[in-house]
């Protein structure tokens, strides 16, 4: 098959860093360590690994084929793979999801900066806990204030993106990479070193299998599908850029391995000191812009290590904005021939706009809701947290319809030659794998899906 000449990835380590980063964002860092604890700790994690070896794997290594088979973007892959039918149509909804998912992701990542910048300020210490509250919905009601923050995290993560893939992508992940790794080091130190950390650890890494509930097993195929990216083009469009002389299987396990532990040291670097300070732990942006910094201002050198949290999220909000970017940058680029800098200003510029607009829901349309049925019932949400949950019931969409691609529709020759790189690398999982894809790995996402839906785990 005939290869169009792109970018690409320099070698393995520029790939395992570039989806490592894609794979270690925002709610990466504040969901998995928080949901690790609720379901019983150690006993949560060994089934999230299970899953993470059933689906999640599978499903990175079925995008990374995709993509590097044909070296194409994702709408672009589906057409040279299946031509003349209509399966082309997953690529197209999953660089909408990309596109979706980055109107909101500079958003939040802003508010990340705008942390960082409080903290080494030292505009948050000695702040009682109202105090603190009303700094984080002030900010985010100001219908401006926002808007700069983001648009600053937008500016730098598109210079990475208009030097390239091996010059930008793959360059500053070599440098963020292990910059938020030695961060994250140095915080969870910190963190389990503190007097009264020990609940906080037994919180994260102690067994309760009593919480090991149907729900907490829901819960962990659900974080086993979106933690490593797939389902919204990027790891397609990684892929592409993967040479041949790549092993695919090790790639995955890589990446899986690496975003596994960055993940656990993230929750050793905040449950600790929650615990140790006696303040309730709690999920998501409460947790991260309300509960830890009422935590760092009771920490010695409060400011100092706020500081590095906030950098530390910044950083993961960068590496995963640039993956997210990608693919609809990509799909700009070869099917319609832009140049990279059109395409990067193109879909920055769209995404930057609609984020601006939709981050009103918190501001100046908050009293506005839209219908919303999930979870087995009829809600309400703003237009910032509706555009949010959406991407929660499009993403197992796309996984579904990739997995049966990849499992029922490529031929299963084509499909180990790509998995072997045409016989340079032994790929004896390869059988299971494909067993996996065609019957097991489909009804898991559907299950999925259809659990979100109805709200099975009630």
């Amino acid at each position: 098959m005939a290869i169009k000449s792109r970018e690409n990835f320099s070698g393995s380590l520029g790939v395992v860093l570039a989806a490592v980063g894609s794979a270690i964002g925002l709610g990466n860092i504040w969901k998995f360590p928080y949901i690790a604890g609720k379901y019983g700790g150690s006993a949560f994690i060994v089934t999230y690994l299970i899953c993470i070896l059933v689906i999640g794997m599978p499903m990175l290594l079925s995008e990374f084929v995709v993509g590097r088979s044909v070296q194409k973007d994702c709408v672009g892959a589906f057409k040279e793979l299946a031509p003349k039918s209509p399966w082309y149509a997953v690529g197209w909804l999953s660089v909408l999801i990309s596109i979706i998912i980055m109107t909101f992701y500079p958003v939040i990542a802003g508010w990340s900066v705008y942390y960082a910048y409080l903290s080494i300020t030292g505009q948050l210490s000695g702040l009682a806990t109202e105090e603190v509250t009303g700094v984080f919905t002030g900010f985010i009601s100001n219908p401006w204030e926002p808007i700069f923050w983001q648009v600053l995290f937008v500016i730098a993560t598109g210079y990475i993106l208009l030097k390239g893939v091996k010059n930008g992508i793959e360059r500053f992940s070599r440098y963020l990479m292990p910059l938020l790794f030695i961060v994250v080091v140095i915080l969870a130190i910190r963190s389990v070193t503190l007097a009264g950390a020990t609940p906080g650890i037994d919180f994260l890494l102690k067994p309760d299998f009593s919480k090991l509930s149907l729900e907490a097993v829901l819960a962990a195929l659900q974080h086993s599908f979106f933690t490593l990216s797939i389902g919204m083009a990027i790891m397609i469009t990684y892929g592409s850029y993967i040479k041949r002389d790549s092993s695919l299987g090790m790639l995955v396990l890589q990446i899986s391995v690496a975003d596994t532990l960055i993940a656990l040291l993230a929750g050793l670097a905040i449950f600790p000191a929650v615990f140790a300070f006696g303040i309730e732990p709690s999920q998501g942006p409460s947790l991260v812009f309300i509960t830890l910094p009422n935590v760092f201002n009771l920490m010695p050198m409060g400011s100092f290590f706020a500081f590095l949290f906030f950098s530390l999220l910044t950083l993961a909000a960068m590496t995963s904005a640039i993956s997210i970017a990608e693919p609809g940058i990509a799909y700009l680029i070869d099917e319609f021939n832009w140049s990279r800098k059109k395409a990067t200003i193109g879909i920055l510029a769209v995404t930057t706009v609609i984020g601006a607009v939709i981050l009103q829901g918190n501001g100046i349309w908050s009293e506005y809701k839209l219908p919303f049925y999930i979870g087995g019932k009829l809600v309400y949400k703003d237009i910032f947290d509706w555009v949010v949950t959406s991407t929660d019931l499009l993403l197992p969409i796309t996984g579904f319809f990739i997995a049966i691609f990849v499992g029922w529709v490529l031929k299963k020759d084509f499909l180990f030659d790509e998995l072997t790189s045409s016989g340079r690398f032994k790929a004896s999982y390869a059988q299971a794998f494909h067993v996996l894809l065609k019957f097991i790995v489909p009804v898991i996402i559907a299950f999925i899906f259809l659990s979100t839906v109805f709200g099975w785990w009630n």
